[in-house]
């Protein structure tokens, strides 16, 4: 079988889990793809491939989330891409950063961010294990067993829809 693109990996990865947040409200908090993120510590701004907004979370005056609205942010790995996303995201105390590596079958829960730019704890949790994420004073639940590799054929079975 040929190996699947990374932009396909990725959406259905961002599509599956913002489904399963869907289901497993956060709080009146929102969870959106691709919106851009005004982070303190970037060059730049950032959008992650999946960010959870905090309650109340509102638009700056340029019309951006200021990373003190993000809950947490979940990333699918790019090769070749390099960490400065999560330690801008440590550094401005996003409390969880998910990186889903569909090359490695395994995601990993990041956890207590520091103002250094690093987060102290980390949990790696093979692909087929839920995912336990500490969200707004409650935990949110993850299935991975559907998140797809480069061997596999996305979508397939899985009740997405094509064309």
């Amino acid at each position: 079988m040929p190996e699947v693109p990374y932009d396909e990996l990725r959406w259905e990865v961002v599509f599956n889990a913002a489904v399963q947040f869907g289901e497993q409200p956060v709080g009146p908090g929102r969870v959106l793809s691709g919106v851009v993120v005004d982070f303190p510590a970037a060059s730049g701004p950032i959008a992650p491939d999946l960010a959870v907004l905090d309650p109340g979370a509102g638009r700056g005056p340029r019309g951006r989330y200021g990373a003190a609205d993000v809950a947490a942010v979940l990333e699918v790995a790019h090769p070749g891409r390099d960490h400065a996303w999560a330690r801008a995201c440590a550094r401005s105390g996003v409390p969880l950063y998910v990186v889903v590596d569909p090359a490695a079958a395994v995601c990993t829960v990041h956890t207590a961010p520091d103002p250094g730019g690093v987060y102290r704890e980390a949990e790696r949790v093979p692909f087929g294990n839920d995912l336990f994420l500490p969200l707004g004073g409650r935990t949110v639940v993850l299935r991975t067993d559907e998140f797809p590799t480069p061997g596999t054929d996305p979508g397939v079975g899985r009740g997405i829809v094509d064309g």
